[in-house]
């Protein structure tokens, strides 16, 4: 299975990095003005089937405020979200030195199509994945610091 990625429009004005990142089927993403595409590309891709969307719902790796582009992004390509743990370097430097990391996988949380994204609906989905990746952190490694040294 290919990925795709959203990434910050800022890393896109390296052309090396730049032609890196659409190799790698990372399309780019105005945090400040996201436009259609910020929905529409991602959708589209998960709607045809050829790839898997990896995003981070908080809008990024360092922030713990979880945002609704994800859930809409489910909702519309009807594909469930499924949460992902990673235990490993937090920074560049700590993968060059092949220090060990682990990925976990939980359950597909669907999104019902009939029930509306309010805030109220929106907080009990992503209290469902807070909830898995609480258990996935437990069964991986509890005492896990998501905090870069």
């Amino acid at each position: 299975m290919e990925f795709m990625f959203m990434a910050k429009i800022e890393l896109f004005k390296n052309p090396i990095l730049a032609f890196i990142l659409r190799h790698a089927h990372a399309f780019p993403v105005d945090r400040q003005h996201p436009g259609p595409s910020v929905l529409k590309i991602p959708v589209k891709g998960l709607k045809e089937g050829e790839k898997s969307l990896i995003i981070f719902p908080s809008g990024t790796r360092h922030s713990s405020e979880l945002k609704g582009g994800a859930l809409v992004i489910a909702k519309l390509s009807k594909k469930p979200l499924l949460p992902v743990v990673y235990q490993g370097p937090l920074t560049f430097s700590g993968l060059l030195k092949r220090k060990g990391l682990e990925v976990c996988i939980g359950e597909p949380i669907y999104l019902d199509p009939k029930v509306k994204l309010t805030k109220e609906n929106e907080a009990i989905i992503y209290q469902q994945l807070e909830d898995a990746w609480a258990k996935l952190d437990r069964e991986q490694n509890p005492d896990f610091k998501y905090i870069p040294k």
